[in-house]
Parts: structure tokens; C-alpha cells; sequence
């Protein structure tokens, strides 16, 4: 059964557009955020990743919008490893309510493994393992 990381965030105002609505962009921030604490969760931060010299640029992203986020509502992030190769990785998530009644949207961001110069390479053992626990 594949690991899923629940973040919960309360939208701010900056979020939001003229109308009250989290701004379509903002959806993004929030994969990044589930990303970011699915990977703390694991056992290793983005931040340490990149002391090893591995980067995980989005290289395709896609967001199926149902249902609008407003302001000061409390979301709960959802993300899991969808898909794990040599050389990348895809995510796939779910923002919901918080009692999980409501899909707002889902989605999924892939990012290929990359070294600081931008060549594709293979995460070393120790966080390839960690990713693959996570599978």
C-alpha cells in the first residue's frame, strides 16, 4: 500500500483572487507543499537531498480543478510517489476538505533527478531507498 502524506493548510487571503477563490496558480504551491512534507516525512528533507547534489525540477505538472478553495478554508494535501524510475519520479495528489468529504482538485508533478550541472542522473541508494519505501 503506497505511503500518502496528509498536510493540512489554512488558505490565506494572499492566496485568493477578487472573489474570494484560491488563484489557479496557488494549487501548485499547494503540491509543492505536500511534496516538500511527504519527503520530511520519509526521513529526508528537500533541503538535504540538495546537500547530496540532487535536484527535482518540475517537469510536467497537471491540475484537474472540481471544486474552488476559498479563502480561510482548511485544506488537506494528499500526496503519494505515483511513480518511481531510475531517473524521476511523479506525484500524485489530492486537496480536500478537511473531513475528506470534497475533492477540491487533484493532480500530479514529474520531476526527473538531475545534478547540479543538469544532467540526468540516479539518486544515489540512500534516497532512492527512502522513495522507495514510500511506493
Amino acid at each position: 500500500m503506497p505511503h500518502i502524506n496528509k498536510t493540512k493548510v489554512r488558505v490565506i487571503y494572499a492566496d485568493t483572487d477578487q472573489m474570494g477563490v484560491v488563484y489557479h496558480s496557488n494549487y501548485l504551491k499547494y503540491f509543492e507543499i505536500g511534496r516538500t512534507e511527504l519527503l520530511r516525512e520519509l526521513g529526508m528533507s528537500y533541503k538535504k537531498i540538495e546537500e547530496y547534489g540532487i535536484l527535482f525540477p518540475v517537469k510536467e505538472a497537471f491540475v484537474d480543478y472540481r471544486v474552488s478553495i476559498k479563502y480561510d478554508d482548511l485544506i488537506v494535501i494528499h500526496t503519494q510517489v505515483s511513480e518511481l524510475k531510475n531517473v524521476s519520479i511523479k506525484l500524485k495528489y489530492e486537496i480536500k476538505n478537511e473531513d475528506e468529504s470534497i475533492i477540491y482538485s487533484s493532480g500530479y508533478t514529474l520531476h526527473p533527478f538531475i545534478d547540479r550541472n543538469g544532467k540526468i542522473v540516479r539518486p544515489n541508494d540512500d534516497i532512492y531507498n527512502i522513495l522507495l519505501k514510500a511506493k
